[in-house]
């Protein structure tokens, strides 16, 4: 049974974290690590976190000097990291209880380095809002008019991750960097249609901040993409109607 390595940036998620950590540490899959990376300067909730350590002796907390951002610190917890499989979870989203175990299992079947899988919409109490469902990525292309990859649900060979596979460090969009970054590799996304997670909209999130999502779209193109100025441009205006669609 390989070690899976559960990644958890930490920020401000304090009514919702507890939640997160138990439908990690309540997977049919045993044989996890969870690793906690705090990343609020204030240290306001510090004390809470390192208390959660108390709830499975699988947790560890990595505490950043400095608010760093989601994106880097799932690259310093990944390079923290002992499992063959990295698996994402938001500290505001949870996972039903055999979504490692089914996933491992797709993966190994398929022999494939990472995949996702279908998801529930659920508001801050829970409820459910909507769902998105997983569908086969095989070329970068395919992806990247809309990012249809919830960070929640992805696991990832950790072979995978190298100088050029990592989280950038941008506010929003570093997962769809990624992705399109790991379909350039030559690999392709296997997907479950299944939902196997939840992921939580709530109304702090940096993800529901439509300039910052503009922003930060831009960047995925004309920075980390490597596009011209206008072709850019084009590309966020079909992702910003394509997001309105759903």
């Amino acid at each position: 049974m390989k070690l899976v390595s559960v990644i958890i940036p930490y920020f401000k998620k304090k009514i919702f974290i507890e939640e997160s950590v138990k439908s990690a540490i309540n997977q049919s899959h045993k044989n996890l690590e969870i690793i906690i990376i705090y990343d609020d300067f204030s240290h306001d909730d510090l004390d809470y976190i390192l208390r959660l350590k108390d709830l499975d002796h699988r947790i560890s907390i990595i505490i950043n000097p400095k608010t760093l951002g989601a994106g880097e610190s799932r690259n310093i917890g990944i390079s923290k990291s002992k499992g063959a499989y990295i698996a994402f979870l938001d500290a505001d989203d949870v996972w039903a209880l055999n979504k490692i175990e089914c996933q491992i299992n797709y993966m190994q079947d398929k022999n494939l380095y990472c995949s996702h899988t279908s998801y529930n919409i659920i508001d801050e109490d829970g409820v459910i809002l909507n769902h998105r469902t997983a569908r086969i990525f095989k070329h970068f292309e395919e992806l990247l008019k809309s990012c249809d990859i919830g960070l929640s649900t992805v696991m990832v060979d950790r072979t995978i991750f190298s100088k050029y596979c990592k989280f950038p460090n941008i506010k929003t969009k570093e997962d769809f960097v990624l992705w399109l970054k790991i379909l350039k590799t030559g690999h392709f996304f296997g997907a479950i249609d299944k939902k196997l997670s939840f992921w939580r909209n709530s109304k702090d999130s940096l993800s529901t901040s439509s300039l910052q999502k503009l922003i930060d779209g831009f960047k995925v193109y004309y920075i980390h993409m490597d596009y011209k100025f206008f072709k850019s441009l084009y590309l966020l205006i079909c992702l910003s109607l394509n997001y309105l669609k759903k």
